[in-house]
């Protein structure tokens, strides 16, 4: 995974800053929402973060 790879383009959120957000504990969309607010203006990249939240989560 590459971390600075930019998953939300409305916010500029990176695969990194999500990683971080489930590093802190978060374990759902919303919980990661709460934490960078990613998804939050289009919601083009919903599917794409929740696969990501998955992944990091299974491990």
């Amino acid at each position: 995974m590459n971390p600075d790879e930019v998953i939300c383009s409305c916010l500029d959120i990176t695969k990194g800053m999500i990683q971080e957000a489930v590093n802190q504990g978060a374990t759902t969309l919303e919980e990661v929402q709460e934490i960078n607010n990613v998804g939050t203006v289009c919601g083009a990249c919903i599917d794409d973060v929740e696969a990501l939240i998955a992944e990091l989560t299974a491990k």
